[in-house]
């Protein structure tokens, strides 16, 4: 069983023994700047290469894992400025990959990309194919595909990358949700859903890694990645450059195969061996190199299942809840002992109080939610509430601190200063049993659609 996977039959050295036909000008030109354009960015994305790291990532520094794109950030500036007109600094903390940064970044590959390819093509124009480099080059592609495949797939796979959706969401005008947000709660608030997408995800990846599949995995790659690409492009999602590119590598893999999955797949027609030449000559060297290739995926599977299982834990929906998790509707709010009036106009008022994994939100009397930093110690039944900092390196700003009281479950007291004035706050809790998001559930019977 294992060497009917490792091994490849000798079909494509046959044929290569026995001669092919020279390529085609264009196909000569489109190889060489395949190999430099596809190859390049492969090598100057900062996420494709460096996830071959797998665990070790964490512990090196960043001039390992982002090393080529340090090293382009001058010309990619450079670029910027002198050709665009405009600063391109990347913005290192974001972590959105459509930064301008980015796309000077493939505006650089692509102009190094034709360059190279008019000066080889012009320097190598006699040779008549490109058959011995062909399949390293399908590899190298191959593996980067599947490299991020199974990033993201696991990301999916142990739901952390579209977490469940926030308590003080659940408050929020579906008008205030941007594109993407409304895809990240549309896919987080079913986590049944984003496994299964990352299952498949993380298949093709898996697939990829075995050449006996690779062709398989990449048909399958590329629906993964078209869906994607698609969802990137209607909900805004800031990761178009990425998967439009992973896309177009799922393409690579396919396009030598084209004509033998038209004969499968269309015309009903004998498919016959690949034409692709083969990795190496010797059947021995083959296996050797596939159980590297399948070792590299065992690896890249088992350092993304433990930093996403490490993930859920610390960060994602399997972290405990806090000790005051849950919605609270202020039922009485007194400063200075008198007590205010529940008006809309009122900036010191609050009308919630949200208590999630993530921190806090304080929803105000006009109904805005405002994000806080919420310090809570059960033992000394303190609460410390702060404004998050507003700049990169700034610290929080103290807006409250408290006693509190919890006589009952769903009962809450707050007595402390809050904008430097003494407050007394008594809140009930909200049974999160009332949104019908949380609680709606599945049913294999409805005589009516549940749609509100």
């Amino acid at each position: 069983m294992t060497e009917a996977i490792l091994d490849r039959t000798d079909a494509a050295a046959s044929a290569e023994d026995a001669g092919v036909r020279p390529w085609s000008g264009a196909t000569r030109v489109t190889f060489r700047f395949g190999f430099l354009y596809f190859g390049l960015f492969c090598l100057a994305y900062p996420s494709i290469v460096p996830e071959f790291l797998g665990l070790t990532r964490e512990w090196l520094p960043d001039w390992v894992n982002y090393g080529a794109a340090r090293a382009l950030r001058p010309v990619v500036e450079g670029v910027g400025t002198r050709v665009f007109g405009a600063s391109v600094a990347a913005n290192t903390a974001s972590i959105s990959g459509d930064q301008a940064y980015f796309w000077v970044l493939v505006f650089v590959v692509l102009v190094a990309a034709v360059f190279g390819t008019l000066l080889w093509s012009v320097l190598d124009r006699q040779r008549p194919h490109y058959r011995a480099v062909q399949p390293w080059f399908l590899l190298f592609v191959r593996l980067c595909l599947a490299g991020q495949l199974v990033s993201y797939g696991m990301a999916k796979a142990v739901p952390t990358q579209m977490p469940p959706t926030p308590l003080s969401r659940l408050l929020e005008p579906y008008g205030n949700f941007s594109p993407m947000a409304v895809l990240w709660n549309h896919i987080g608030v079913s986590p049944q859903y984003e496994i299964l997408l990352g299952s498949a995800e993380l298949l093709a990846g898996v697939l990829l890694f075995v050449p006996r599949t690779a062709l398989v995995g990449a048909m399958l790659a590329l629906v993964c990645t078209t869906q994607v690409v698609v969802l990137d492009m209607t909900y805004d999602v800031p990761a178009k450059i990425l998967s439009f590119h992973l896309m177009l590598l799922c393409l690579v893999l396919l396009v030598p195969e084209a004509g033998r999955l038209a004969n499968a797949l269309v015309l009903d027609r004998p498919t016959g061996p690949s034409t692709t030449p083969p990795l190496l000559h010797s059947p021995r060297a083959r296996r050797i190199a596939a159980a590297a290739q399948i070792a590299l995926g065992v690896w890249l599977v088992f350092s993304n299942a433990y930093t996403g299982w490490e993930r859920w834990n610390e960060e994602g929906a399997g972290r405990p809840e806090p000790p005051l998790y849950g919605i609270w509707a202020v039922t009485d709010f007194s400063v200075d002992g008198k007590p205010l009036p529940p008006l809309s106009t009122d900036q010191l008022r609050w009308q919630k109080v949200v208590f999630d994994r993530d921190g806090a939100t304080v929803q105000r009397m006009d109904g805005q939610l405002v994000p806080v930093l919420a310090m809570v110690d059960p033992g000394a039944r303190t609460l410390v509430m702060a404004a998050p900092p507003t700049a990169v390196g700034g610290g929080p700003q103290p807006l409250g601190s408290f006693g509190f009281d919890r006589p009952a479950p769903e009962r809450l007291t707050l007595t402390g200063t809050l904008a430097g004035q003494p407050v007394s706050v008594a809140l009930t809790s909200v049974a999160l049993e009332d949104f019908p998001l949380r609680s709606r559930g599945f049913h294999w019977v409805q005589e009516y659609p549940y749609f509100r």
